[in-house]
């Protein structure tokens, strides 16, 4: 009787350890599963964001290349109202600075 007792509690740790397995089997088999739809949907929202970023990038690239033609067109006119102002300041300037030089060169001092 013995005998029997004790086969029937060995083929009950069996039956155990083969649930076991299954259930950690089962466990690893669904952890798998959520890293992987987990992956996928970072993957996902990656590529949302890239592509809201390449969105905003082009965007600026636009604007910056219309800004740079019309910055182009605001240098050029500033420079030009400098150069105007410097040409007026010399004719303004000229016959003074033309005395000066003149009585330096009439009067010599030995």
């Amino acid at each position: 009787m013995q005998v029997a007792a004790g086969s029937d509690g060995i083929q009950k740790l069996l039956a155990a350890e083969a649930e076991a397995q299954r259930i950690v089997g089962d466990a690893r088999k669904a952890k798998a599963d959520r890293l992987r739809q987990a992956k996928a949907e970072a993957e996902k929202e990656i590529g949302a964001y890239r592509a809201e970023r390449e969105g905003a990038y082009q965007k600026k690239i636009a604007e910056g290349s219309s800004g740079s033609q019309a910055t182009f067109q605001r240098l050029q006119s500033e420079t030009g109202l400098a150069v105007q102002k410097i040409q007026a300041d010399v004719k303004a300037k000229k016959g003074e600075v033309l005395d000066m030089l003149m009585g330096y060169v009439g009067d010599v001092k030995f």
